[in-house]
């Protein structure tokens, strides 16, 4: 033997080693796709890559490369409830959702280009968290909501009794959009007066959908803004962002892996009906 001691064979050199190197181009490779990753969602991505790491390995990484600064915006007001249509009572948490087609929630937000203003209205299921209908449009107003409404009827064929949440603006509770939900026998329910908790998950896509898309392209037109926006939900956020309320799955992967074991049940039809 070389008469070393036993620590001079241990002894691993300080600092930041090669493979370190790679992880960290890595986690900014992640964090560049998904801006609004935080660092329990990059360790999740990299063990979904087969790279053991802790979290608190991950923390270290992303707040010495500044990784974990959130920009702020103003916020643009979307909700017109000073209305003379019905308000419905939040019926939402009255419900355990365990399957797909239970509740779709519903929800508007402007996204800025120059010199004006164009919006989203967007409905999620709830159980999986996944976009099934979406809609862009220059107005404000009913109709584009009703085209939201109908992308997510024909992809998803609902059953009856299907829990339609969504805030009380006008858009919602106006005469032809309730006659719609009416007609495919959706359960209609509307969150408390100034109450954003009550539509959490909506107001969580909206913000998703800010931090890792928006607010990073420069929109100059409506057109811009088509392209952009479907390719974000459709192939970013349905199909590879990981959820933590998903066991850090994206919402179709989760929707397959659901659906393979058992078909979908709807107990808040005997709530309701």
């Amino acid at each position: 033997m070389l008469n070393l001691p036993r620590s001079s064979y241990y002894y691993k050199r300080k600092g930041t080693q090669p493979d370190d190197q790679e992880l960290i181009k890595r986690i900014e490779e992640i964090i560049e796709a998904f801006p609004g990753y935080g660092y329990r969602r990059v360790t999740h991505h990299l063990h979904r890559e087969n790279i053991p790491i802790n979290h608190k390995k991950v923390l270290r990484i992303m707040r010495e490369r500044n990784l974990t600064r959130k920009k702020k915006h103003r916020f643009i007001r979307t909700t017109d409830s000073k209305h003379s249509c019905k308000i419905y009572p939040n019926l939402l948490n009255k419900c355990s959702v365990t399957a797909l087609n239970q509740v779709w929630v519903a929800d508007i937000t402007y996204i800025r280009i120059t010199a004006a203003f164009v919006y989203l209205a967007v409905i999620l299921d709830l159980f999986s968290r996944k976009a099934i209908g979406y809609c862009i449009s220059r107005n404000l107003d009913t109709s584009f909501c009703l085209s939201a409404l109908t992308m997510a009827i024909k992809s998803r064929h609902p059953p009856k009794g299907v829990m339609h949440h969504s805030d009380r603006g006008v858009q919602y509770a106006s005469h032809d959009y309730v006659a719609m939900l009416q007609s495919y026998q959706f359960v209609i329910s509307m969150s408390r007066k100034g109450n954003p908790f009550d539509n959490a998950t909506a107001e969580s896509f909206m913000k998703t959908l800010k931090t890792e898309e928006v607010h990073l392209w420069e929109y100059r037109t409506l057109a811009d803004v088509q392209k952009r926006l479907p390719y974000f939900i459709e192939q970013v956020y349905n199909q590879k962002r990981l959820h933590s309320s998903l066991d850090y799955r994206p919402p179709d992967e989760f929707e397959q892996m659901f659906l393979s074991n058992k078909q979908p049940q709807n107990p808040c039809l005997a709530s309701f009906d």
